[in-house]
Parts: C-alpha cells; structure tokens; sequence
C-alpha cells in the first residue's frame, strides 16, 4: 500500500472523528436557567415555501423551550435562499402555527451565513443572554460566532434525523476549519 493511500485513510479517519465529535458534543448540550431570546439558526427553505425538514425541527425544539418559559423573545434568523420565502418568515410561519404570538418573534431576513446570522440578530435584539438552537452538528460553531455578538449564549441541538446529521457533520469540518482560519471563531 502506498504511502498516499495511507495518508488520504488516516485523512478521511481523522475527518470522520471531527464530524462525529461535533455531532455528539452538541447532542449533549441542555439549557440552563431562562435566557432573554431564543434564536432560530436558519435553514433552507424547500421548493414550496415551507421549512426544510432541519429548519422544521429546529422550530418546533425551539417553540418547546419557548413554552416551558425559558424565554420571552423568540429570534428566527436566515434570509432568502434557493426559494422564497426568508428562512426567517417560514421559521415563523411554522412558530405560528404552533402557538407562538407574532408579538413575541424578531425576525433578522438578510443573514446568509451563521455570523451574519449572530450578527444581524444582536442588532435587531437587544439582549444579552441567548440560547440558538440548531442541528447538533453545528453547536459548537454557532455558540462560538454567536457569543461574539452576545454577552452570554447557549446553543442545543434539535433532534433531527440521523442521516441528515451525518451529512450535515461532515460539510461542518470544513466549516469549523473555514471560520478558524478567518477568525470568526
């Protein structure tokens, strides 16, 4: 066997570790205490203008923890992707039609990535204690780029599919690496 061989094995290894490491530590992580706002980490919108089945879960986690009062503000972020409408106005779309007053909800529509996501949101919110909710994979990255906006932040994972988060976690290694070298982490 080759020494390239090796090294691309031990390379898709090591990658493979990073993903499962991600998924997992953000599988572990719970709220504590009550928070200002819970933030919607946006998510593709399907072809129908409905949320993505991602974007469905992170809602309906986040619209739970609304209830159980762990926060009086709800947050959803994400703009306008492949089709319309905003991340942000189907994830509140879906909020209402669960329960949750429209009085409640800031939405932040023009963010195309997470720390537009953090960013955009920390100026329409003035809050200072925040819990995002996402897909496990991507924990670790939005609670990092959100607490750069934010005094205090949390981040739990929406307990979405299995194959989903396999694909998602292995596409966030190379997101962690990306944020790490431009220093948005």
């Amino acid at each position: 066997m080759s020494k390239f061989v090796v090294w691309v094995g031990i390379g898709v290894l090591g990658w493979a570790v990073a993903a499962v490491g991600l998924d997992t530590w953000g599988r572990t992580r719970e709220p504590a205490g009550r928070y200002d706002a819970i933030v919607v980490a946006g998510c593709r919108v399907d072809p129908d203008g409905t949320p993505s089945p991602a974007l469905e879960w992170r809602v309906r986690t986040a619209v739970a923890l609304w209830k159980e009062g762990l926060a009086p503000k709800m947050v959803f972020t994400g703009g306008t992707g492949d089709f319309p409408p905003s991340e942000a106005a189907a994830a509140a779309g879906l909020a209402a039609h669960l329960g949750v007053p429209r009085a409640v909800m800031v939405l932040e529509d023009t963010s195309t990535s997470t720390e537009q996501n953090a960013a955009h949101a920390a100026e329409k919110l003035p809050a200072s204690r925040i819990l995002v909710v996402t897909d496990a994979y991507h924990v670790f990255r939005a609670r990092r780029v959100f607490d750069r906006h934010f005094d205090e932040v949390d981040a739990v994972a929406s307990p979405y599919g299995h194959w989903s988060r396999v694909r998602g976690a292995f596409r966030e290694v190379l997101a962690v690496g990306k944020y790490a070298v431009v220093g948005d982490l």
